[in-house]
């Protein structure tokens, strides 16, 4: 028995390295658009000290009204030296024409968030719509995050959770800048 030659994976038109001009409904975040990098501090009611940590946050498309997100972060000793892993997380944020935003955020410990939100010149507030767990994950009840473009470019993070038994409230904040 003989299969057919598969096609090329991308039509002739379409080169996969190079990179499409962003579609028009990703305006409000175009300049988001790169990696990010930068320091932060967290803390919860749940965990025994306050922490700082580093973070790279990278927000990329490939043409469509997509925006593709990926962060990793790292805990910081006393002398910004990395002690070792902690958060990481990937999805996708997907524009509408009236500004907002659907974001799918998932993690490698079990949880998967479902956020909507809205995007305005560089600023970008997502609340949980859902969030779905493993079995053995964490319980996570909500999350909000914001990230806020400044004209020194500059971007803020800062996120709330309300997780293991606690309500909404401050965890994580960060400023990062264009690598």
């Amino acid at each position: 028995m003989s299969f057919p030659t598969p096609p090329p994976p991308y039509p002739d038109a379409f080169d996969p390295d190079e990179t499409p001009a962003p579609h028009a409904l990703l305006a409000p975040v175009t300049g988001l658009l790169g990696t990010w990098t930068g320091r932060g501090h967290g803390g919860y009611p749940t965990l025994a000290d306050e922490f700082s940590y580093g973070q790279e946050v990278t927000f990329s498309h490939d043409g469509r009204p997509f925006l593709h997100y990926e962060a990793r972060a790292w805990l910081l000793d006393a002398n910004d030296a990395p002690l070792r892993p902690s958060a990481r997380e990937s999805g996708w944020w997907r524009l509408q024409p009236d500004g907002r935003v659907e974001a799918l955020i998932t993690q490698p410990t079990g949880i998967a968030e479902i956020a909507t939100g809205h995007a305005d010149a560089g600023a970008v507030d997502l609340t949980t719509h859902e969030v779905a767990l493993t079995p053995t994950a964490k319980k996570v009840n909500a999350t909000r995050r914001r990230y806020h473009l400044t004209d020194d470019d500059t971007l803020h993070f800062t996120h709330d959770l309300a997780a293991l038994g606690q309500p909404l409230q401050h965890h994580l904040s960060a400023q990062l800048r264009r690598v």
